[in-house]
């Protein structure tokens, strides 16, 4: 079977996307996975790990767009001739963001969006309107728009105030209750954020996912690996986000294939979980 997929603008694309926290070594759990991601994913690993994505029908990527480790790899494994869509998230500790969209719009990314925890740091201060300006830009370089957040009232507000966006990158689980950094964007790697992943936050932001007619990439359905004691809690958790985000959503999976074959994994739970909820045929927003 193959995965069922959306549109995103004039593209088609799998509702099952490879996210790229492991790529670049930030495991949103102890330092002792960040290292262990950071070690596994060399140049050549991380290269041979798009090949096989795209190989288990996957069709799409999404990851930052720093510019020592993503678009470098890209760029490598477009020379050897790969084909994966590349949905890019802004890197926040750049110097000029603007810059930074108008790289990743050159580089073939095929949607831009504004990285999470710098929208939701935005919201906490009262500045949420600075983000426009950014999705502006977004939309002169003539990507996809999006907008990035951990926070349901983020997407609420947008959607009140007909902010000119294609997608939400939606987060089941708010980090940004408060103010908060990255680690990827201080450099400091993962914490101990046991704390922020509470029970009934992926209920929450499914209920704002469902609310919105527009395109939204659901993200940390597996809690950053607390919900993989087991291979049944994975395929739970598959079958409770697609059954409560839209059939015109995807679902963005982080994966670690080090110890086991993630990648087939989560495609073999992905079209279960569709076919389940009923979405096992090709959707059309």
């Amino acid at each position: 079977m193959e995965i069922p997929t959306i549109r995103f603008g004039d593209t088609e694309v799998t509702r099952l996307i490879s996210g790229g926290n492991p790529l670049a070594g930030y495991s949103h759990n102890t330092p002792q996975l960040d290292a262990e991601m950071a070690e596994y994913f060399t140049e050549d690993q991380a290269v041979q790990f798009l090949h096989d994505v795209e190989r288990s029908g996957i069709n799409t990527i999404q990851a930052r767009g720093d510019y020592h480790r993503i678009l470098h790899w890209v760029e490598l494994y477009r020379r050897q001739g790969g084909k994966l869509h590349w949905i890019a998230q802004t890197a926040s500790e750049m110097h000029d963001v603007f810059s930074n969209i108008r790289v990743l719009a050159a580089a073939g990314a095929i949607g831009i969006y504004h990285h999470g925890s710098q929208t939701d740091n935005w919201w906490l201060e009262g500045k949420i309107d600075q983000v426009r300006d950014y999705l502006k830009c977004m939309r002169d370089c003539g990507v996809q728009v999006g907008l990035g957040t951990h926070t349901p009232e983020v997407i609420e507000y947008a959607e009140d105030k007909n902010w000119d966006i294609d997608f939400y990158m939606a987060c089941f689980y708010n980090l940004n209750a408060q103010t908060r950094q990255s680690g990827l964007v201080t450099g400091e790697g993962s914490q101990n954020e046991d704390h922020l992943f509470l029970d009934d936050a992926p209920a929450r932001m499914c209920k704002t996912i469902r609310s919105t007619s527009k395109l939204c990439l659901a993200f940390k359905i597996l809690a950053a690996g607390r919900l993989c004691e087991t291979q049944e809690q994975v395929r739970e958790a598959f079958e409770f986000a697609y059954a409560n985000i839209k059939p015109t959503d995807a679902v963005v999976i982080g994966m670690f294939p080090k110890h086991a074959d993630q990648i087939s994994l989560n495609v073999q739970y992905a079209l279960e979980a569709c076919k389940k909820a009923g979405q096992d045929a090709a959707t059309r927003a």
